[in-house]
């Protein structure tokens, strides 16, 4: 229970939602169904915060566990006292538990240990008790050795002593991390050719508030042996405010050994320990913080707004081996694929254009999908140049990921006769189509809407990626007859035998149904009670198969209608959905015995049944010419698509070769700590030109008119 009342205070929620959402997962409820059909248990979590009461829970969990232990272990030696069992068990950090149980550790063989097997303790414990009267040789004397070599061997137990003590650990970690620099320079006879890390050659910053980005930075320059990284701070301060606490009678004749022993034990167990840890914590922070920028790059990619009812051509770019042409009808089968070679080294530009003007007249094609690999910008020159005079636009598409669903097994069951750029122009057309459904046939690490995404925990990294792609899928939910295996396996509750059981059934025939998914062999009542809000059957005679509604509430959904003298056959009329706007959901609840959370969903359902959120979004920014850099004038306006966000601005797709940068200082007027709080992945914006680099064929853009 007391891990519960510190979750609900730290998320700032009532304990009964936490011990609520813990049952349901106990139960085996995925995040998914929880959030959307079990509001009313949960008090509307969403699934950010369900999976934040999960993973934290899991760690309090160990850390309990963590601090038992400890407490046991100390106890087993007959060392534990009431008041560091206490300590203990307030510890809010795995850290600190090591800290208080670092004295009571079995050690390795040590310089401390092996002067204790020599007898030394006695003298060190003497020492520690800062003797007034006698002298050094006396004090030392008697223990079988020269004096020196006894002093010596104290010295490291004591040594030993003072790295062991969790209160003066604590109080060095909180001093560096709070006062101190992280610092790079160039490694000697280091060379970076693309000088990458040239910022970082004489660096320096407060390790308190040094960006996430500049730390990852730092660590690939360390790792790839071009940087020397360290932290830097007055040790002098530290050791001052130790010996100000270990010092009881600074008269003794002990006291210059004592501060060696200080000094011994900051050089060599404490300090190289301390920097380690707080270069474990940054890291840690930075890839959290990265790996937040491309959960939410990759959201807003998938979110994208499919372009539906369309004939798309993919074009997929190329120089020597040509461009690979694939003609997609509204439901993304191929209609017509053809190769052309309008770039060197055969330049058949006339030739080429004759055949992409007859493929856009014949198939009716509204849009066109240019990959932006090799040969983009040279293919977009000719694509706009061709299409002059016909009705139909082009967009530049992302081809991150592309070359890895075409090489796939999955790519190759689907089209085997084709060759591997051929489905690349495939799944380029169909990107722009539907985003979402080609998107999760490529590993999200692979989509390319990070920073530094090969330098941070990649299980954590796969980890978050993987919820975002089924957050979006559930929330958006498929046409179980048009889905693919790809994106099912991220629908809640599927697992592959299922899935394989769904694709086998409907390849037969189609689901006429949502009742119909419980012929398939493994569809538990578990397992379809988790999935079946997600799937619709938009052919079924149940209207409500085609909505978010879940069969559960199908009995609701029927005595509201009573209720309110609807008839589902006149779900599509504005009298039907006009007569729910008008309801008192509060009312209404109480009178069919339901909760507002359930009913309100259902009356959102009837009255835009299955909405898919995405065609609420801008529309994808499609073009009919192209845009050079010598066209461009400080101060110009011009409208373009973010590509990336990254910590420090945004990056603009204007029709360029390359990407215009918007830099967070160009954002807004007012300070902006996170470019996230301002653009997202997808969106459309109105930028104007800042500056241009004509020998680097760089343009920066801003967001403020001046």
């Amino acid at each position: 229970m007391e891990i519960i009342k510190q979750l609900a205070n730290t998320m700032n929620i009532k304990e009964n939602q936490v011990e609520s959402v813990l049952k349901l997962l106990e139960e085996g409820a995925t995040i998914p169904f929880i959030a959307r059909y079990r509001k009313e248990v949960t008090g509307a979590l969403d699934e950010e915060q369900i999976r934040l009461i999960e993973s934290e829970y899991q760690y309090l969990c160990n850390l309990e566990k963590r601090k038992e232990d400890v407490i046991r272990l100390i106890a087993e030696k007959d060392l534990l006292t009431n008041e560091l069992e206490k300590e203990i068990l307030a510890c809010e950090k795995l850290t600190e538990v090591e800290d208080l149980y670092r004295p009571f550790k079995e050690k390795k063989k040590t310089k401390a240990s092996e002067a204790i097997k020599l007898g030394l303790e006695p003298l060190a414990k003497k020492m520690m008790s800062f003797p007034t009267s006698g002298n050094i040789e006396a004090l030392a004397s008697g223990y079988n050795m020269e004096i020196e070599k006894a002093l010596e061997g104290a010295g490291y137990i004591i040594s030993e002593w003072f790295s062991d003590n969790a209160y003066y650990r604590k109080w060095i970690r909180n001093f560096i991390y709070n006062n101190g620099l992280i610092t790079s320079k160039l490694k000697k006879n280091a060379i970076d050719e693309k000088k990458t890390y040239d910022m970082y050659y004489d660096f320096q910053d407060r390790i308190k508030y040094i960006k996430h980005y500049r730390v990852l930075a730092l660590n690939r320059g360390e790792n790839e042996a071009l940087l020397t990284v360290g932290l830097d701070y007055e040790k002098e301060k530290i050791i001052d405010h130790l010996k100000q606490k270990i010092i009881k009678n600074p008269t003794s004749f002990v006291v210059d050994y004592i501060i060696d022993a200080i000094k011994d034990a900051l050089k060599r167990l404490i300090l190289p320990s301390i920097e380690r840890e707080i270069r474990a914590e940054l890291t840690e922070q930075a890839e959290a913080l990265a790996i937040d920028t491309f959960k939410d790059n990759l959201e807003n990619l998938l979110m994208t707004k499919p372009i539906k009812n369309s004939v798309v051509l993919g074009f997929d770019p190329a120089f020597r081996t040509g461009c690979k042409l694939a003609v997609l009808n509204p439901f993304g089968e191929v209609l017509e694929i053809s190769t052309i070679y309008p770039h060197e080294p055969k330049n058949e530009k006339l030739k080429s254009c004759e055949i992409l003007r007859n493929l856009i007249q014949k198939y009716n094609v509204n849009v066109i999908a240019i990959g932006n690999g090799t040969a983009s910008r040279e293919s977009e020159t000719f694509v706009s140049e061709s299409i002059k005079g016909l009705p139909v636009k082009y967009n530049i598409v992302s081809e991150a990921g592309a070359s890895v669903y075409s090489a796939s097994k999955l790519a190759i069951n689907e089209f085997p006769d084709l060759t591997v750029e051929k489905r690349s122009a495939i799944s380029i057309g169909r990107r722009i189509q539907d985003p979402l459904s080609e998107l999760v046939k490529i590993d999200p690490k692979s989509i390319g809407v990070g920073e530094y995404q090969h330098d941070v925990n990649q299980k954590n990294l796969t980890s978050a990626l993987t919820f975002t792609v089924e957050k979006i899928v559930n929330d958006i939910g498929v046409n179980i007859n048009t889905a693919s295996s790809s994106i099912l396996k991220y629908i809640s509750g599927l697992n592959k035998k299922v899935i394989e059981g769904i694709m086998e059934y409907k390849s037969k025939t189609p689901f006429q149904s949502r009742e119909e998914i419980k012929k398939i062999k493994g569809v538990s009542e578990k397992v379809f009670e988790q999935c079946i809000g997600f799937l619709r059957v938009p052919d079924s005679q149940n209207p409500l198969d085609r909505t978010k509604i879940h069969p559960e509430s199908y009995e609701k959904a029927m005595l509201l209608l009573k209720e309110c003298h609807l008839d589902l056959k006149d779900m599509d009329t504005k009298e039907f959905k006009s007569t729910l706007q008008n309801q008192n959901v509060e009312q209404m609840a109480s009178l069919l015995n339901t909760d507002h959370y359930t009913l309100s969903d259902i009356i959102s359902e009837l009255i835009h049944p299955g909405l898919d959120r995405r065609d609420e979004l801008d529309n994808v920014l499609l073009k009919s010419d192209i845009l050079e850099i010598k066209d461009l004038k400080e101060g110009m306006e011009l409208e373009g698509t973010i590509r990336n966000v990254v910590s420090f601005g945004a990056f603009v797709d204007i029709g360029l070769h390359n990407d215009g940068l918007i830099h967070i200082s160009k954002m807004s007027k007012q300070f902006v700590s996170d470019p996230k709080e301002i653009v997202h992945v997808g969106q459309i914006v109105k930028c104007y030109v800042d500056h241009i680099d004509m020998e680097k064929e760089k343009v920066n853009l801003s967001l403020i008119k001046d």
